[in-house]
């Protein structure tokens, strides 16, 4: 097995002073697809933005370890240059601002170079084609106007663009309808291979059942309490998560604190 890409040691968060994250151990190889499957309030998103290094999150205990080094205080451009990178759950539109100068300024500083104009071009236009997506979307202004499947292949563009090593999904699913879900989710697909990792952060699992993750972790409670391979997305369907909160005493969870 490959050496894992991304290690949590005991990681305990929170924010505000109220405690969401109440140890959390992990371990991602590259080269596959992990889900994080767990109710409303379970601590799904805070771990999310705790791994890119939310200023509003509070490590308070344990380390988040990166291709072997400790990143747990490093600030969030830090941790984009090193190879990691969040699709949101609820992608920011900002008029005015074009999508092609943002994804430019966004891969200058990951790269720490100054692409010139038509390479940058070059290099757009064929992860448009990868994706299947039509030239004219990256000519629109960032995710102005879009719909909600719009604003996740946007996410998705960013990601195949930037080449992260680590590519976290925080509930990409939220608000797409079955064929935005689709299109989204082969997309994610075309990417796969053994230079990137990636944690799929979900409720549900229809889009489990076009990525096919290699293992799912249960969260409750702000702790991983289960793992196991992709049937155990099937049963979570079938019994529920009350199921799970019974085998392991979890109570039903609270709304989940966020962050301003």
């Amino acid at each position: 097995m490959s050496k894992p890409i991304l290690v949590l040691e005991n990681l305990h968060a929170a924010v505000e002073g109220t405690e969401i994250l109440r140890g959390v151990n992990l371990e991602l190889p590259p080269g596959e697809v992990h889900a994080l499957m767990g109710p409303n309030g379970s601590g799904k998103s805070t771990l999310a933005n705790v791994l890119m290094g939310h200023p509003a999150y509070e490590v308070t205990a344990g380390r988040i370890l990166f291709k072997g080094e400790d990143v747990t205080e490093l600030e969030a451009d830090r941790r984009s240059r090193l190879g990691m990178f969040l699709a949101f759950q609820y992608p920011v539109e900002v008029p005015g601002v074009s999508m092609l100068n943002f994804l430019r300024q966004s891969l200058n500083a990951r790269r720490d170079q100054d692409l010139k104009p038509r390479e940058f071009r070059t290099l757009v236009d064929g992860k448009l084609k990868l994706l299947g997506m039509d030239k004219a979307f990256a000519r629109r202004n960032l995710n102005e106007g879009f719909s909600g499947g719009e604003k996740k292949r946007n996410e998705v563009l960013q990601l195949a663009l930037l080449e992260p090593e680590l590519a976290i999904l925080d509930e990409t699913d939220s608000g797409l309808d079955i064929d935005a879900l689709r299109i989204v989710s082969e997309s994610v697909n075309s990417m796969r291979g053994p230079g990137i990792g990636f944690l799929v952060i979900t409720h549900y699992m229809r889009i489990l059942d076009y990525l096919e993750p290699d293992v799912v972790h249960i969260m409750l409670g702000g702790r991983i309490v289960k793992s196991g391979g992709p049937e155990l997305a099937g049963e979570l369907e079938a019994k529920g998560y009350d199921s799970v909160r019974k085998q392991y005493g979890e109570p039903a969870p609270q709304e989940e604190a966020t962050a301003p």
